[in-house]
């Protein structure tokens, strides 16, 4: 099993940038890739960013060129830089894991924005 650990969230103003990092424990050989999706009150769970094991990324076009995932392999880490924050980016941001009989995901990191 994979366990996943985020940290780096908190308050910040418009504009204002935070890096969340996720930390995987466990069976990490498993892993295909990592992403990070976000939740706002109201809304459905959204894809933000993932990196595969190749070190190839995708973004959704809402934070493409704003927000940055790269990862630390050797300490099985994966990091959200978000730069240029805006309101609408409020929400719980999740590390998920999947691969070889994985699918496990975070607790959560809150993020919120105020203008």
């Amino acid at each position: 099993q994979v366990q996943l650990v985020e940290s780096g969230g908190g308050l910040v103003q418009v504009g204002g940038s935070l890096r969340l990092s996720c930390a995987a424990s466990g069976s990490t050989f498993a892993i295909s890739f990592i992403d990070w999706y976000r939740q706002a009150p109201g809304n459905q769970r959204e894809l933000v960013a993932r990196i595969y094991s190749d070190d190839s990324t995708n973004y959704s076009e809402a934070v493409k060129g704003r927000f940055t995932i790269s990862r630390d392999s050797a300490n099985n880490l994966v990091y959200l830089q978000m730069n240029n924050l805006q309101p609408d980016d409020t929400a719980v941001y999740y590390c998920h894991a999947d691969g070889y009989r994985t699918d496990a995901w975070g607790q959560g990191t809150q993020v919120t924005v105020s203008s």
